[in-house]
């Protein structure tokens, strides 16, 4: 049996999820935003997060092969953002955006959270890598949450 993967997306679309910037400050390419909604967490102890890449990435090495990567968590108002880091090559951070997180990388400014982490494992996943990460420091920011489902971005009402 063959799966309609057009159908499987719209379908994995039915779960809403927030939305969040990775970034990393990469030494030849300097500091970059990717825009996720495969953002979880995974463990207390030790404190673990992921996300996923897809391979063909034009920063999939960058990502997977870091020292330490932030995840911000965008606000409603931030749904700009998300699509500005959401298109290939428009990674290149806007210096005004975003300050440095505890690890060296860039932390967005009004974030409802940030999370400062190093890489912890990385995981082949079909098309994508699943990339987990410790989290070694954390943010907590006011706000209310960008929402990403069926295609579309939502706010909490």
């Amino acid at each position: 049996m063959t799966m309609d993967t057009g159908n499987f997306r719209q379908a994995l679309g039915r779960f809403a999820t927030g939305v969040c910037l990775v970034t990393v400050n990469d030494p030849e390419l300097g500091p970059l935003a990717t825009t996720v909604n495969s953002f979880s967490s995974v463990s207390l102890d030790p404190p673990l997060v992921l996300w996923s890449i897809q391979n063909c990435s034009d920063h999939l090495a960058v990502y997977t092969e870091c020292e330490h990567f932030g995840i911000s968590v965008l606000s409603a108002s931030q749904e700009a953002l998300s699509g500005r880091y959401a298109k290939r090559g428009g990674h290149n951070v806007q210096a005004e955006q975003f300050t440095t997180g505890s690890q060296g990388e860039p932390r967005l400014v009004d974030a409802l959270a940030h999370f400062s982490c190093a890489p912890y494992s990385v995981h082949p996943g079909g098309d994508h890598q699943i990339i987990v990460g410790e989290v070694l420091q954390f943010e907590l920011g006011k706000g209310e949450p960008l929402i990403f489902s069926s295609g579309a971005y939502r706010v909490l009402s």
